[in-house]
């Protein structure tokens, strides 16, 4: 069964969190697919990608052949780049997500629908013996496990 990890976002925005993240990903060899709840949030990730960092980009893609790509950004389900890890966005469903080793919902703490979501998501993977993990925003903008 997928583990299922929840990034709560508290200090940073999604596109100041999510290209380390990914960066992480790609170090270990993985695959990663970004689901986003809209076309132009996605638009937006897939500018930041190229340009966050003066000497660094993730190699990702929208359109093309998604087989070549490391990471793709997509709104539609499925595993089109057999990618090991899910990133979640945006409020974006999971659907199937048994394609996956690890599934990360990336939530803004700043957003109480976005909080009572994750909160509901959290208890449902409990209850039902999901491996959950719970990141925390630290002061400094480091990833602290809560839980």
């Amino acid at each position: 069964m997928p583990e299922l990890w929840f990034y709560h976002l508290e200090r940073s925005d999604l596109e100041r969190a999510l290209p380390p993240l990914l960066e992480k990903c790609l170090q270990r060899g993985w695959r990663a697919l970004v689901r986003g709840g809209n076309a132009e949030r996605l638009d937006q990730l897939d500018a930041v990608l190229w340009t966050f960092r003066d000497d660094s980009f993730v190699p990702h893609a929208r359109e093309g052949d998604p087989k070549r790509q490391p990471v793709w950004l997509t709104s539609e389900g499925g595993n089109p780049n057999a990618a090991q890890i899910l990133f979640l966005v945006d409020g974006a469903e999971a659907g199937d997500s048994s394609a996956f080793e690890r599934t990360c919902v990336v939530f803004d703490g700043r957003d109480e629908a976005a909080l009572e979501s994750a909160r509901s998501h959290w208890k449902i993977a409990k209850e039902a013996g999901i491996s959950t993990a719970y990141w925390r925003e630290s002061a400094d903008g480091k990833w602290e496990k809560q839980a």
